[in-house]
């Protein structure tokens, strides 16, 4: 019998698989009767009353500056692509492109990562995202 060992990541990265493929059909929705930036707004309402439950105890001075800017600069940088996503949707792009396109931002991180991060990128991965870039093709026409 085969025995597969599920990395424990895998988990959470299942979650935001299903938590942001239902997003992507919610903010169409959404887009269809709000503005871009009303969705937005929205959005953000949705993240604040999540945060009692998110935040944990530690003080946030207790961080280091550079990481509170690394996280901020993040934040601004998501309100942004949320922002340009929502906006995609309600000037008529269709869920099925705006979306699946928009997903393709990890491989900004595979071109980074080597040089940012440090890390290193296989011969598969690299493979990886010449198919990436071919399913966008596919997919918008």
């Amino acid at each position: 019998m085969l025995h597969l060992s599920i990395p424990l990541w895998c988990w959470p990265a299942t979650l935001v698989l299903l938590a942001w493929g239902t997003v992507g059909l919610l903010q169409k929705l959404s887009t269809n009767y709000l503005s871009a930036e009303s969705a937005l707004i929205w959005l953000v309402a949705g993240y604040v009353l999540l945060l009692p439950w998110l935040y944990s105890s530690r003080s946030i001075f207790t961080y280091s500056t550079r990481s509170l800017v690394f996280t901020l600069v993040s934040a601004l940088l998501n309100t942004l692509g949320a922002l340009a996503l929502l906006a995609a949707m309600k000037n008529g792009g269709k869920a099925s492109i705006v979306v699946p396109l928009t997903a393709l931002y990890p491989l900004v991180v595979v071109v980074a990562a080597p040089v940012v991060l440090r890390e290193s990128i296989s011969l598969l991965q690299g493979l990886g995202v010449v198919c990436a870039l071919v399913s966008v093709v596919l997919l918008s026409t």
